[in-house]
């Protein structure tokens, strides 16, 4: 009998044992299923986390910050060089044929969730005029824009329906006395950025600042950002450096994601060995109940290979089940369950088909390391202490 024939019969042979010896299948299933589905929900955050920060990145807008700045809270613009940055090639007009150039400085606000009163802050913007051209996709829902001048904000309408002072008509105190929420708005395909937008003048006399952090251009396609930085490089008295607004977003939600990706791959690891262990537990069980079953087909010139092969692809069919019902319980446990994020944001868990895949592959990694021992104990056992086993 060829090797491939040996495997088969082993192989019909132990899955049909099976009913009889439940429980130890029901393990195994069991721990795969917890591994598998604490792994991808956990790994969901991290999927939901990426795309609310890159949701509403554009390729053609880059931010212009100080040339000695690491980032634009160290940047420092001051006003008068807008007209310097105006004349940069590259930029893009609006319909009155203007450069679409926006200054903005930022500013750290304290608020409290409306749900439970828990502390945190988050960013408020003081842009100079300009923003609906450089923010397309800002359309309000309810009131009107800030007006120059005055202690005025608009709002997301994420920061509306977390946080309190927020809604409509609400009085926001912050630095230079209390400000009017005049406006709520959306912008583009994410919802759970909460950012504040004032007026820039006024935002840094009651602030007590002279510059602003960073300058948002908008460019006339993608492609002109070479063009943009190569006159930056040859101009040294503007000192400025341009960023793609890609780059900048995800320089600042790295740690985020890094941190996320350890967490879920520690705590997935830690739950994997687990599983790994209860597995390789029940195969154990299962291999010493077939002794005789096995050292009687060794006698009868099985060879061992086949024998090693058919229960590692035993662990490996027991895994797959848990590996649908971990993903099945994921996606459906904490698809779109929405987890909080620093600087007030919110971002929903994304249960998507590549963690799916990758859940399959965690649970026959599982199953192939939980089989390999008893598989190659029962390959090397003694014949002889086999057939005298009752």
């Amino acid at each position: 009998m060829t090797l491939a024939k040996q495997f088969s019969v082993l192989l019909r042979m132990s899955l049909g044992g099976i009913p009889a010896r439940p429980g130890l299948a029901f393990t195994i299933v069991i721990s795969v299923t917890c591994a598998v589905g604490v792994l991808v929900a956990m790994l969901a955050m991290v999927v939901g986390a990426r795309r609310e920060a890159m949701g509403n990145v554009r390729p053609d807008r880059v931010l212009l910050i100080s040339a000695d700045a690491q980032s634009p809270v160290q940047s420092r613009i001051l006003a008068e060089t807008v007209p310097l940055i105006r004349g940069l090639p590259g930029l893009k007009r609006n319909a009155r044929g203007e450069p679409i150039v926006v200054l903005e400085a930022l500013g750290a606000v304290r608020a409290r969730y409306r749900s439970d009163g828990h502390p945190t802050s988050y960013v408020v913007h003081g842009v100079t005029p300009g923003l609906t051209d450089y923010l397309v996709d800002l359309h309000l829902t309810s009131g009107r824009l800030f007006r120059p001048g005055l202690h005025e904000l608009i709002a997301t309408s994420s920061c509306a329906a977390q946080f309190e002072d927020m809604g409509l008509g609400d009085k926001k105190h912050m630095l230079g006395g209390e400000w009017v929420v005049v406006g709520i708005f959306d912008y583009g395909r994410t919802a759970g950025n909460c950012a504040l937008y004032a007026d820039g003048a006024t935002m840094l006399s009651a602030f007590g600042r002279n510059a602003y952090n960073e300058a948002d251009v908008m460019l006339e396609s993608a492609g002109a950002f070479s063009t943009l930085a190569g006159a930056l490089k040859a101009d040294p008295s503007l000192r400025l450096k341009a960023w793609r607004e890609e780059e900048l977003v995800a320089s600042y939600t790295q740690q985020l994601i890094g941190m996320l990706k350890f967490v879920s791959y520690f705590v997935g690891t830690i739950i994997a060995v687990a599983a790994t262990m209860g597995a390789a537990n029940s195969l154990y069980a299962i291999v010493d109940g077939r002794r005789r079953e096995l050292a009687t087909l060794r006698a009868l010139g099985f060879n061992a290979s086949p024998i090693v092969a058919s229960i590692l692809s035993e662990s490996i069919l027991l895994a797959m089940p848990g590996a649908l019902l971990g993903t099945l319980i994921a996606w459906v446990g904490f698809d779109g369950l929405v987890a909080r994020g620093p600087l007030g944001s919110t971002f929903p868990l994304v249960v998507t088909p590549q963690l799916a895949l990758l859940g399959v592959g965690w649970a026959l990694s599982i199953g192939a390391i939980g089989g390999l021992l008893p598989a190659v104990k029962a390959a090397r056992a003694s014949v002889t202490t086999g057939l005298r086993a009752t």
